[in-house]
């Protein structure tokens, strides 16, 4: 893996990428806390309602592990295990290089991903395949809204840009979210939308976010 000159920097750091060290405000939020807790406790009832359900179907399909985590960057880069419903074969990471990737940029995304299972095609197309990540916004690892979480590998290629999109918490939802979900296929899209986010943030926002979320994931829109 080659990494950029301020990848080099920051990995030698260890688990934490020294980011300017200056937070966005959204971070000292007391407001956006509170949303952020009482959205995941929500979120968490929702998730045991199909828990049962899903882990059921997930077993028939594709007996394996229910929940898939993976290593993720955070707040200026921190390390933070994230949580989803398992949507893909067991030991699908091992066979992602023989897969295409159609985006451009430091992010992997296939249309027609042949690693998907049937269960997991419709968990992401609802997603459904999210709803245990409300455990890490409980936890603060996460926010309900902030930026897409990236891998340590994929911040490792960052350019210098690219780390203004670690000031803030990641999110559940975000504007790539309500602007495209899987269809956004160019990372520097996500970033210049990450970098909006910031500009624009307000708890309100937040709200507004959400609610054209749930209008999104309702209409399957982007999704796949």
């Amino acid at each position: 893996m080659s990494l950029s000159a301020s990848g080099r920097a920051l990995i030698t750091q260890g688990n934490f990428f020294d980011v300017h060290k200056i937070e966005h405000p959204s971070v000292y939020s007391k407001t956006k806390r509170f949303i952020d807790i009482i959205g995941a406790l929500v979120g968490l009832a929702i998730t045991a309602l199909f828990i049962i359900p899903i882990a059921i179907a997930i077993q028939i399909d594709d007996p394996g592990p229910i929940f898939y985590s993976q290593i993720r960057c955070g707040l200026n880069g921190k390390y933070f295990r994230i949580w989803k419903f398992r949507s893909m074969i067991v030991n699908a990471e091992h066979q992602k290089h023989l897969v295409q990737n159609q985006a451009k940029g430091h992010i992997f995304k296939n249309e027609n991903d042949p690693r998907i299972t049937r269960v997991g095609g419709f968990l992401r197309k609802t997603s459904l395949d999210e709803f245990p990540q409300f455990w890490n916004v409980l936890k603060g690892d996460m926010s309900l809204v902030g930026t897409r979480p990236p891998t340590p590998k994929e911040v490792a290629q960052y350019d210098q840009h690219h780390f203004e999109r670690l000031r803030v918490k990641p999110g559940i939802t975000g504007q790539w979210q309500v602007k495209g979900r899987s269809s956004v296929l160019d990372f520097e899209e996500i970033v210049n939308m990450d970098t909006d986010y910031q500009l624009r943030w307000s708890p309100l926002y937040d709200l507004i976010l959400i609610l054209q979320t749930v209008a999104v994931v309702i209409a399957r829109k982007g999704a796949y």
